[in-house]
């Protein structure tokens, strides 16, 4: 089983401003970006036309690290200073499922786990000390 603790910056319509800086302050390597747009609809959610060409996911590499992006989705409240969260990559679903319920334990549940179009698990918890994690599971994995 493969874990990684990926920084995961959550931008207020910047991030694609952020990734260019990146880009040229830290010789960072573009590796994927898609737009809030580029995403399947959800009718739940509906997406602003506005919103079409926001970053809905994107990560960079910065030397041996990486680094991921996004810019909240419209309506999603945005503070500066608190829009780090960190990651935790897995290629391993069952185990992605565990760290979730482990750190929702006195915690609170931002999206319960669950698969998605890019993650055969992924869900995003608050745990009892205010520390934001996104549980990935990366795709292809059990």
């Amino acid at each position: 089983m493969t874990v990684r603790l990926i920084p995961y910056l959550v931008m207020n319509g910047n991030a694609q401003e952020a990734i260019d800086f990146y880009v040229q302050a830290l010789d960072a390597v573009p590796l994927f970006k898609q737009t809030f747009g580029d995403m399947p609809a959800n009718p739940e959610f509906p997406l602003p036309d506005f919103a079409k060409n926001l970053i809905g996911h994107a990560s960079i590499q910065i030397g041996e690290s990486a680094v991921m992006f996004s810019d909240a989705f419209p309506g999603q409240e945005h503070t500066s200073g608190t829009q780090v969260t960190i990651c935790v990559s897995m290629n391993d679903a069952a185990q992605a499922e565990r760290y979730f319920n482990a750190l929702s334990e006195g915690g609170t549940i931002g999206l319960p786990i669950q698969e998605t179009h890019f993650s055969p698990a992924y869900g995003i918890v608050t745990d009892k000390f205010g520390v934001q994690f996104q549980i990935f599971t990366e795709i292809g994995s059990q």
